[in-house]
């Protein structure tokens, strides 16, 4: 079982800054949450792998959890890990930004094979644009997506873009674990 308040006070400690930022979609913030500070930490990494697992059912899971190259990287290399240490092994992919040109000139890497059941990771969702991308391209690939699971939900309409596409979303945290509230629409 995984720790949130130990997640949250990490989160709190080395990703969650304040200011004015453009976010991957575009949009301005008054803060911004560094995924990347808590999932290349080895207490995050545990942390993070430890409640997408708990989120599994262990007797369905999937074959593959990956997402879009580089923010969910760290985290499939996290939850791939964890699932050998807890006996209910689950490969990883990688979903590139572009295809690399050459050998199978594809956009998924790793070991999965048409047909398989998938789960994306993400490490912050805002809108769901890097994640809608990242299961086009799995689909595209013959990958069965059957969940979203993010480390933090900013709550502005990324889970209601899922849900209308018919994907189910989860977060191990949102922003009001911080104290935040979303923006009114």
């Amino acid at each position: 079982m995984y720790d949130k308040q130990a997640l949250i006070d990490l989160v709190r400690e080395k990703a969650l800054k304040f200011g004015q930022f453009t976010l991957a979609s575009g949009k301005m913030a008054s803060y911004y949450l560094d995924g990347k500070q808590v999932t290349l930490d080895p207490t995050g990494s545990r942390l993070v792998a430890e409640g997408i697992l708990d989120l599994l059912d262990p007797d369905d899971m999937p074959a593959a959890v990956g997402g879009m190259s580089i923010g969910a990287d760290p985290i499939t290399a996290a939850v791939v890990t964890m699932s050998g240490v807890r006996g209910t092994p689950i490969s990883g992919f990688m979903v590139r930004k572009q295809s690399k040109g050459h050998g199978t000139d594809q956009f998924i890497e790793g070991p999965v094979r048409e047909g398989d059941e998938v789960i994306i990771v993400e490490d912050v969702v805002t809108t769901g644009g890097s994640s809608l991308t990242a299961i086009e391209r799995a689909e595209a690939f013959g990958l069965k997506v059957v969940q979203v699971i993010a480390i933090i939900d900013r709550m502005e309409g990324g889970a209601e873009a899922f849900t209308r596409r018919g994907y189910r979303f989860s977060s191990l945290l949102n922003i009001r674990d911080f104290g935040i509230e979303p923006p009114k629409e």
